[in-house]
């Protein structure tokens, strides 16, 4: 379950003093830290430890079940290479503080040999010089190619004409469904799947159906504060199905250029549903999908990864789809998490030995796709295996309609951008807040970001 992240306060460029500069000299006063033992990545990234040259350092961002299912295939991976020495991976907290770490630790030249990034994030690190580019002959030394990854996620990790990422997976807001409640609504078809909801007139239909079961809301999103993701998530999905739409700000985050018809469009939209009692007016995360697994509402709507929480309800019937078309096109929120390779000096020997950990951590896919994630390495994603696995393959499609983030230094998954934008569109649905008086809020609390060069 995502971190709100705290919003830091940019600093601007003036003369040769960056922010890259001071993360420099706190790098190097991290070195005099009485940190933990001389085997912590902490002390070996950061304070210059010495580390077994044969070990890998691996490091993360995941918790709960994706942890678990992380550790499986790191353990796994080690197994193949002579025990637990093989691989130093250690988990850190997500979001923002995350990738404080891997940029200060980067910048103090002793980054990770391999690490985890959302794609969003990895754009903002590229672009301060923190990524080694992945070339093909990277890929084809441990048997790789870009055919082997889904195109979307792919296609919109290259940055600059360069390789910046390998993607794990793409993670796309779904749509989930008890089971029971729709059926009750007449929304099962004979074959026990949930029948077609795509349009607005048919899903406002289904909505109004569903209501009638529950007594209560039909939908539920989650927006109240310190909930600011699904708010974002559920208005970028509604905002690109519609033609036309434009970025929500371009040029890495410089200009803000929303398409404010399409804005007013999906916020008007949100409103009327509170209204018309089909979709909650201030929930919380974890609230708003127990009430759905409680059978107080027919619909959530998140990210996959909480088909866990989900499968761990006794005696719960429930459902996974793509969220449906309500506009012109298909589109859905969504973010990858990919590995990276931290700039560092790397021997041709260890080069190929770090492409080839990602190589057999993407051959665990099917491990990874257990916990609900679309694996973007096409191998496990065409496999039987895969196919049989439900409700997980029910909406594997999603990924083929994923909308990233628009590229931006304080943008992407966790970020300072999703938590100004978001806290104002859960406003928006709360209706405590116009979606005009939304938007200006959200142009004046951006205004600092969108006048501020990276500081890296």
């Amino acid at each position: 379950m995502p971190i709100r992240p705290a919003v830091p306060t940019p600093q601007t460029r003036g003369g040769a003093f960056t922010r890259r500069t001071l993360l420099a000299g706190a790098a190097a006063g991290a070195a005099v830290l009485p940190l933990a033992a001389c085997s912590s990545p902490i002390a070996a990234g950061i304070a210059g430890a010495p580390l077994n040259p044969e070990t890998l350092v691996f490091w993360n961002l995941f918790g709960g079940g994706d942890g678990v299912r992380m550790q499986t295939m790191e353990d796994g991976y080690a197994k193949q290479h002579g025990g637990s020495s093989a691989l130093q991976a250690t988990t850190f907290a997500w979001g923002n503080p995350y990738y404080s770490k891997v940029t200060l630790a980067t910048v103090g030249n002793k980054p990770p040999d391999v690490a985890i990034a959302h794609l969003t994030r990895a754009k903002p690190l590229w672009d301060g010089d923190l990524l080694d580019p992945i070339t093909e002959d990277d890929l084809a030394s441990v048997g790789l190619s870009a055919s082997d990854f889904n195109q979307k996620a792919w296609t919109a990790q290259k940055t600059d004409g360069k390789n910046i990422c390998i993607p794990l997976d793409t993670h796309p807001f779904v749509l989930f469904y008890n089971v029971d409640v729709c059926q009750k609504a007449g929304l099962i078809d004979a074959d026990g799947k949930l029948k077609d909801l795509n349009g607005l007139e048919n899903f406002e239909a289904a909505m109004a159906a569903v209501a009638k079961v529950t007594g209560g809301t039909a939908l539920n999103v989650a927006n109240v504060v310190p909930e600011t993701a699904t708010p974002w998530r559920f208005f970028w999905t509604m905002y690109n199905q519609i033609e036309g739409a434009t970025p929500f700000i371009s040029d890495g985050g410089a200009k803000l250029t929303v398409n404010e018809d399409a804005y007013g469009k999906v916020t008007e939209m949100t409103q009327k549903w509170v209204q018309n009692g089909w979709l909650n007016k201030a929930l919380d995360y974890a609230t708003a999908q127990s009430l759905m697994f409680d059978g107080k509402a027919g619909f959530f709507m998140q990210g996959e990864w909480e088909i866990s929480t989900a499968q761990s309800i006794k005696g719960l019937k429930f459902g996974m789809v793509p969220i449906p078309q309500l506009f012109d096109k298909p589109a859905t929120q969504a973010d990858s998490h990919t590995f990276i390779l931290p700039k560092k000096d790397r021997t041709p020997e260890q080069r190929k030995a770090h492409m080839l950990f990602i190589k057999q951590m993407l051959e665990q896919s099917l491990t990874w796709a257990e916990g609900g994630h679309v694996p973007a390495y096409m191998p496990t994603f065409d496999s039987q295996q895969y196919k049989d696995l439900t409700p997980q393959s029910n909406y594997a499609s999603a990924a083929e309609s994923a909308v990233f983030d628009d590229a931006a230094w304080y943008g992407g998954s966790g970020s300072t951008f999703e938590g100004i934008v978001g806290a104002q569109l859960a406003l928006v649905q709360q209706g405590s807040s116009s979606p005009a008086q939304a938007l200006s809020a959200i142009k004046g609390q951006l205004a600092t970001y969108l006048n501020t060069p990276s500081p890296l």
